[in-house]
């Protein structure tokens, strides 16, 4: 397993859609790791390959808490087939370090995926969960969170994140 990179905005490359994976191989197996050592590390409750530089469509989700049995849940190929209601949820994302903001999400969706031995499930979701999978397919469609905001916050988010990854780097 291995750390990698995590694209920050405006990293172009966040822009870019997940392609379907065709097979679930050794080599995505070790993705899956990887992706699952990096989420973990930075630390973050969802990652999609999108933000590692990885154009598969594949994103990971844990939301338990500190106290919890880790609940590592892995989405491939997955598909939001129903969405209901709406609601109002304070999201952070790892490409937008030290930026949180009130994203406007369905309430419930219903998601179909492949798990990481590549067998079909189907997943109803509400709450934490329904919200990070939304984030976290909105990646895999080269959506990010900054796209759901206005013009005003728009710039705030992106100066939060440049002044972020600037101190990052003096550190």
């Amino acid at each position: 397993m291995a750390i990698r990179t995590i694209l920050h905005y405006p990293d172009t490359r966040l822009r870019n859609k997940g392609l379907p994976v065709e097979a679930v191989s050794p080599a995505i197996h070790q993705l899956i790791d990887d992706m699952a050592e990096t989420m973990y590390a930075a630390p973050g409750v969802g990652l999609a390959a999108t933000q590692i530089g990885e154009a598969l469509s594949i994103f990971l989700i844990d939301i338990a808490g500190e106290d919890q049995p880790s609940d590592l849940r892995v989405f491939i190929n997955p598909e939001i087939v129903k969405r209901e209601g709406n609601q109002s949820w304070e999201e952070g994302c790892l490409s937008f370090p030290g930026v949180s903001e009130d994203i406007k999400r369905a309430e419930r969706v219903t998601v179909r995926a492949l798990d990481r031995d590549g067998k079909p499930f189907e997943l109803e979701a509400d709450g934490l969960l329904a919200v990070a999978i939304q984030h976290e397919y909105d990646h895999l469609m080269g959506v990010l969170m900054i796209d759901h905001v206005g013009p005003l916050k728009k710039r705030m988010m992106a100066r939060t994140v440049q002044k972020t990854i600037g101190s990052e780097r003096r550190a």
